[in-house]
């Protein structure tokens, strides 16, 4: 077995929320942005008030996964709805230590078969231009960047970028 494809068997993902999830995305989200591009606590706030909305208003056509390796979150991502037709895809992240086997790839995939079993016609994100590996993932995908909007949030000078897929 290669190490890739061992270290991907020992990442579990589900889909049933758990006490203490909402707010390990919450944390993961604030403690690896900080670390990695500078971003302030305003950051967990903007990942936080839509994810609670989320988590009280569920849905059959929205879906969050999380991958656990040995009990521990290393990645999450969602679908919610933008409109009966037009999914956004929120909250992807694969922590440093579970990067390099996959996993984004696997999340990816499973979000994107969910959004076509649901019936949704297209599905778009919003990420930030120094998320480079993101960006060549959405492309290898079939993703195409519709628009970009600089400005100043959660302390720092940023490009956001959107990204969206006709699905077929």
């Amino acid at each position: 077995m290669s190490n890739i494809s061992h270290a991907q068997s020992e990442i579990a993902i589900r889909h049933d929320l758990r006490p203490g999830d909402v707010g390990t995305i919450v944390h993961l989200h604030g403690v690896i942005y900080a670390a990695e591009r500078g971003w302030d606590a305003t950051f967990e706030a903007y990942v936080a008030g839509p994810l609670a909305e989320y988590v009280r208003n569920p849905s059959d056509r929205e879906r969050l996964w999380i991958a656990e390796r040995a009990g521990q979150m290393v990645g999450c991502i969602a679908i919610v709805a933008a409109n009966p037709t037009t999914a956004q895809l929120r909250w992807y992240l694969v922590a440093p230590s579970a990067r390099g086997h996959g996993l984004g790839s696997r999340l990816l995939q499973e979000a994107l078969t969910f959004c076509s079993m649901s019936g949704y016609s297209e599905v778009f994100l919003w990420t930030e231009r120094s998320l480079a590996a993101a960006a060549h993932l959405y492309l290898k995908f079939g993703f195409s960047k519709v628009a970009e909007k600089p400005g100043r949030m959660w302390g720092a000078e940023i490009v956001e970028e959107k990204y969206a897929l006709l699905l077929t």
